[in-house]
């Protein structure tokens, strides 16, 4: 799995002029799903990312985790962080996961962080979004299940 999370003070997601999913302060967490992930890839991610210190202190220093501020976490599921643009100029998909697979890890993430103590919101799996945000920093990080 790939993850690139934007700290954020408010998003919200829309399909078809419809709001579907909306946050205040916390993160969107795009989240994209490759061949050989499982379950116990999104609920490692999901530890990872609940503990990750990407808020701002008193002091300023980036010393808080999303559960230290009460932050929410806007989920949407993004095959093509799986973009592989080496040959050619049209970039090739085939290491994303296969549509129902993904769909169902992309539910198990966003579970393992509610019950981990963040509330969440999605987009909608699949379908032609668009994500409103508003990037706190900005502050960007990606994560790949890979490197963990």
């Amino acid at each position: 799995m790939k993850l690139v999370m934007q700290r954020v003070t408010h998003a919200r997601v829309e399909v078809d002029g419809e709001e579907v999913g909306a946050i205040g302060h916390g993160l969107v967490i795009f989240v994209g799903v490759g061949r050989e992930d499982g379950v116990a890839v999104a609920e490692r991610l999901a530890d990872k990312t609940v503990g990750l210190r990407m808020f701002d202190d008193a002091e300023g220093k980036t010393n808080l985790s999303l559960l230290d501020v009460s932050g929410e976490a806007l989920v949407v599921s993004q095959f093509t962080l799986f973009a592989d643009c080496r040959k050619g100029r049209r970039p090739s998909f085939s290491s994303a996961g296969e549509p129902v697979r993904a769909a169902e890890l992309v539910e198990v993430f966003r579970r393992a962080l509610e019950q981990r103590g963040v509330g969440t919101a999605s987009g909608r799996f699949a379908a032609h979004m668009k994500v409103h945000l508003l990037n706190d920093g900005p502050f960007t990080i990606c994560l790949d299940s890979e490197d963990l």
